[in-house]
C-alpha cells in the first residue's frame, strides 16, 4: 500500500468509527483526536508527536475489543493495538507515545498530586479497568523509558481534548505531515 492510500485508510477511520461517541465524553472520537493534535501543534511539538496525538486512539477501532468494551469493564489494550497497527507505516517516535499514553495516565496518578482529581469521570473509570495507578516501582521504570516524556505530553493533551464544539483543523490538514512521517 502506498503512503497516500495508507493515509486514506486512516482518514476513513475518522469519518466512520471516529464519528461515534468517545467513551462517555461530550465529543466524538474523531473530535477528541483532532483536538489532541491541535493542542500538540499549539505546544509546538515535533511533527512525530503531533502525529501521535492525532492517532493516539486508533486502537479503539482495531482488535478484538472496541472502545465500548473498555467502558463495559474489559480492557481493550487500545494503546498497544493502535501502536502495533500504526507501526506498519510509522517509526517509534510516533508509535511509542501512542503505546505509552495509557501508562502515562497511570504514571501521572502516582507522581503528580491532584492529577487523578482532574480526570474526567470516564477517564477515572477507564483508569481502573486499565490497571489503576502504577506502583512506585512501575513508575520508576516508566520514567526511564525513552519515550516517557513524549507520552506524558500526549497524555496531558489527551485529557484536555474533550471540549464540545472546539474549532480545530480537519484531518485533511495533517495528510501531508503523515505522508512525510511514514516509514519507507
Amino acid at each position: 500500500m502506498n503512503h497516500q492510500a495508507a493515509v486514506d485508510e486512516i482518514q476513513a477511520l475518522f469519518t466512520s468509527e471516529g464519528a461515534q461517541e468517545y467513551l462517555g465524553e461530550p465529543v466524538t472520537q474523531a473530535e477528541h483526536m483532532l483536538q489532541a493534535a491541535a493542542l500538540a501543534v499549539q505546544a509546538k511539538a515535533p511533527e512525530t508527536l503531533v502525529a501521535a496525538a492525532l492517532l493516539h486512539d486508533v486502537g479503539h477501532f482495531h482488535g478484538l475489543l472496541s472502545g465500548s468494551d473498555l467502558m463495559e469493564g474489559r480492557d481493550n489494550r487500545h494503546s498497544d493495538t493502535g501502536a502495533d497497527w500504526l507501526a506498519q507505516w510509522f517509526g517509534p517516535a510516533v508509535c511509542e507515545p501512542v503505546r505509552l499514553h495509557v501508562a502515562a495516565k497511570r504514571y501521572l496518578c502516582v507522581v503528580e498530586p491532584g492529577y487523578y482529581d482532574r480526570l474526567s469521570e470516564a477517564s477515572k473509570y477507564t483508569l481502573g479497568v486499565q490497571g489503576g495507578p502504577m506502583s512506585p516501582e512501575q513508575a520508576e521504570r516508566f520514567a526511564a523509558h525513552e519515550y516517557a516524556d513524549a507520552a506524558v505530553a500526549l497524555r496531558r493533551w489527551d485529557e484536555q481534548a474533550k471540549e464540545p464544539g472546539a474549532a480545530v483543523a480537519p484531518f485533511v490538514e495533517y495528510r501531508n505531515m503523515l505522508v512525510r512521517l511514514m516509514s519507507d
